[in-house]
């Protein structure tokens, strides 16, 4: 093989020890599952609303972020319920740009896996010690999750890792939701198969272990658009689509049926201010539905203090350097707006 041996990964023993989670962070987290389980159950009739930067590469702009999210969670409390997008991966298409803070504690540095896993636990950790919010992650790497276990309420599985079998077989072992995308081509019978695989017992390797799982009741559907032959995006988040979702739904045996929607991606065509329409179109399909109603359960969206995005290297605090955001202003109006209409 042509691997070349860089530095030993740290074990997750040891980056928990040396970052611990601690008695209070870990009964705000028992909540805050809580509450987001009960969501998805149907049990509660908040909507959830995941906020944050494509790629999170900058601690304390993240943490600024969050905290903004945190005190208009306070105002719309009774409404929805944030959960702090806090992507520290970023899959690639063609495998070159920015990869994650995982990869490159310092966007401008060089790569460093081993520093990148005790960086993105301590941004998790400042992050929730702060604004008491938890927060959601993609799952890119599944041997990666159990560095940050203790610390998450979500996790989102990708467009290209749906189809994945070590990622469906990990979703069945975690005891918080797992968002299923809909893969790139827009087939959702691959996400629904990825679900039903979710949500089933496994045994596999994990971590050097032979383990079993129990499966996951919280797994289900996100739509984030497709795109076609030639690459050019489908929504899928049109009354018609969500209606279409919810009857495939009834073709499986999956409890806890819902639906989140991604407004960005191929939803949004890449086009950041298009999210705020979109989440409001959701809203309007819900409302002309009881089925929708009671099954979609929540958006994802793009955002961050700045709109738009940047190079690593022009260094504009809380702006993006990978896909373009929606600003801090236009965010809170939406989540406001959200709130009212829910």
């Amino acid at each position: 093989m042509s691997f070349k041996q860089i530095r030993p990964i740290p074990s997750v023993e040891d980056v928990l020890a040396r970052e611990p989670l601690g008695a209070e962070l870990a009964a705000i987290k028992a909540e805050r599952d809580r509450m987001i389980r009960a969501v998805l159950t149907r049990a509660d009739h908040r909507f959830i609303v995941i906020a944050g930067p494509c790629s999170a590469h900058d601690e304390t702009a993240v943490c600024d972020y969050v905290g903004r999210l945190a005190r208009v969670q306070e105002t719309v409390r009774e409404r929805v319920i944030i959960i702090s997008r806090i992507y520290t991966t970023k899959p690639r298409t063609s495998g070159t740009g920015y990869k994650g803070m995982v990869h490159q504690p310092d966007p401008c540095g060089d790569s460093n896996m081993a520093e990148g896993i005790r960086a993105i636990r301590r941004l998790h950790l400042r992050a929730l010690r702060e604004s008491h919010l938890t927060a959601a992650e993609e799952m890119l790497y599944p041997d990666n999750h159990a560095f940050l276990d203790d610390v998450l309420s979500y996790v989102a599985v990708g467009a290209r890792s749906v189809e994945n079998q070590q990622h469906r077989m990990t979703a069945s072992g975690l005891s918080i939701p797992v968002g299923m995308k809909n893969p790139r081509c827009g087939d959702l019978t691959v996400a629904f198969n990825a679900i039903r695989a979710a949500q089933l017992q496994h045994e596999f390797s994990y971590h050097g272990w032979d383990v079993q799982t129990s499966g996951n009741p919280l797994a289900h559907l996100v739509l984030r658009g497709a795109a076609d032959l030639n690459g050019r995006p489908l929504p899928n988040y049109y009354f018609e689509h969500l209606m279409t979702a919810a009857e495939m739904y009834d073709q499986y045996s999956h409890v806890n049926q819902a639906i989140i929607v991604d407004v960005s991606h191929d939803n949004s065509g890449r086009c950041f201010k298009e999210q705020p329409r979109i989440a409001l179109d959701v809203l309007e399909s819900r409302r002309h539905s009881p089925v929708l109603r009671t099954m979609v359960r929540g958006i994802m969206l793009e955002s961050f203090i700045e709109e738009g995005s940047q190079k690593p290297e022009e260094n504009e605090y809380g702006k993006s350097i990978t896909d373009p955001c929606l600003g801090w202003s236009e965010t809170e109006t939406l989540i406001k707006q959200i709130a009212e209409l829910c």
